[in-house]
Parts: structure tokens; C-alpha cells; sequence
């Protein structure tokens, strides 16, 4: 019993990294589940895919432009359905949407072109305040890195890296809402548990290549909204019931 708990114990301390050249942490069964993931997503018809905010910005644009209503875009879809967030972004895109047009529209009328996308108020105050912010110190553009973009008024980490993955091309972070978040936990994709998406993600970073960073968020959002739900998820329809540490408890 005392070399069982002592094997133990030194394999715990290899998980921490205390252990120099051990083989850093993986999940159990995580390739797997990632492919079944994907087999899941291949439909591409869920809320992301069709109303995400990938396909709300105006692709005819100036760069400049398509960036900043990605950003917009961004702003608006926090804890606001994608098909919200699409119906509120085609209507300010129809009343021209660019930096000027907005810096130039009162508070009442964005408003009510944004509602009913949650928290429309808090939002018609960041949206004035950033889009201000990159008159004056952007030329109108949106900053290119996470550590910029998060200063802005009403854009927090997730909102920067879909916005450096949607807007720059670029990944500098895997971006974690709410569904990836908790799929994460639900998989047992995180050492411990976590409590906030900005755990998640720190968590996730540490041990997923990097060459997958970009793809899931796109992923998880789609595999949450259809099968993996907040509540009652439809466990006896997900092909990973087999391996998902909590397929059983719920």
C-alpha cells in the first residue's frame, strides 16, 4: 500500500509539471472525441454556422470596415443568440454601418436599432465609446492584438480572439464562450474544474496543439447548441455517450 500511494503521489506531481521531462497532460480519450465532434458538426446547421458572427460583416468592404463591424458584431452577440445578434447587425449594415455613421448616431437611435439584443443599453454606451476610441486612436481601424483589443469599452477576452481569428486571421488564443466552457468540464478537458471561461481557456491552451486552437471554438459553440445543451443535453444522440465522463450523471 505505501508504494502504491507513493507512485501516486509522484504522478500527481508529473501532471503539475514539478516532474522534469515528463509528457505534459492530455485527456483521456480527447482525439476521439474530438473527431466524433467534428462527424457531429459536419452538417454545419447549427445557430454559429448559419448566423454566426462570421457571416454578419459586410465581405465587399474596406478591410478596415469589414473589421470593425466583425468587432461591432462581436460586441453585440454577449449572452444574445446568433439570430439576434444577425437581425441586429443587417439592420444597422443597411443604415450604412461604418465608424463615421456610427460616431454621428444618437443614443435613442442605435438603441433602437440594436434591440432586442441583451443588455442594449450597456451596449449602446461601449459601442460609442470604442468605436470613439478607434477614431482617435486607430484611424478607424480595430487594434490587431488581444492586449489592445481587451482595453476597448464591452470587449473581453473572447471577444478579442474571435475577433483576432474572424478580423486578423491570426490566432493568438483559443476563444472560450460559454458552450466551450462547459463542454470542456463536461469532457473532462480541464485538469480540475473550472469555473470561469478565462480558466477554461488557460486550461485548454496548456495542452491542446495549437493547430486546432482556431477551429474549436467553432466546434464546441455548434456542438453545444444542438447536442451537448445547458440543460438536458441529448446525451443518447451524441456519439461520444461512451467515453463522456458525464453522459451518466445527467
Amino acid at each position: 500500500p505505501r508504494r502504491s500511494r507513493r507512485r501516486k503521489s509522484l504522478a500527481i506531481a508529473y501532471e503539475a509539471g514539478q516532474g522534469g521531462g515528463a509528457e505534459r497532460w492530455e485527456p483521456r480519450h480527447w482525439r476521439e472525441q474530438l473527431q466524433r465532434i467534428r462527424e457531429m458538426r459536419s452538417g454545419r446547421d447549427a445557430p454559429v454556422d448559419e448566423m454566426g458572427v462570421q457571416t454578419c460583416y459586410d465581405s465587399g468592404a474596406p478591410p478596415e470596415v469589414m473589421r470593425y463591424q466583425v468587432l461591432l458584431a462581436l460586441m453585440l452577440s454577449s449572452q444574445t443568440k446568433d439570430q439576434v445578434t444577425s437581425a441586429a447587425m443587417l439592420r444597422l449594415r443597411r443604415r450604412g454601418l461604418t465608424v463615421d455613421s456610427v460616431l454621428q448616431m444618437d443614443d435613442e437611435t442605435l438603441g433602437q436599432i440594436i434591440y432586442p439584443v441583451g443588455f442594449w443599453r450597456n451596449k449602446v454606451k461601449y459601442i460609442k465609446q470604442t468605436t470613439a476610441i478607434l477614431k482617435q486612436k486607430y484611424g478607424g481601424d480595430i487594434p490587431s492584438t488581444v492586449e489592445e483589443l481587451v482595453q476597448l469599452p464591452g470587449v473581453g477576452p473572447k471577444m478579442a480572439h474571435l475577433a483576432m481569428h474572424i478580423a486578423w486571421d491570426s490566432v493568438a488564443g483559443i476563444a472560450v464562450d460559454t458552450h466551450v466552457h462547459r463542454i470542456s468540464n463536461r469532457l473532462k478537458w480541464v485538469k480540475k474544474e473550472t469555473k470561469y471561461p478565462e480558466e477554461t481557456r488557460v486550461a485548454l491552451e496548456e495542452w491542446l496543439p495549437r493547430d486546432l486552437w482556431k477551429e474549436i471554438n467553432w466546434l464546441l459553440v455548434g456542438f453545444g447548441q444542438q447536442t451537448c445543451l445547458p440543460v438536458n443535453p441529448r446525451c443518447s444522440q451524441c456519439l461520444n455517450q461512451d467515453t463522456c465522463p458525464a453522459a451518466k450523471k445527467l
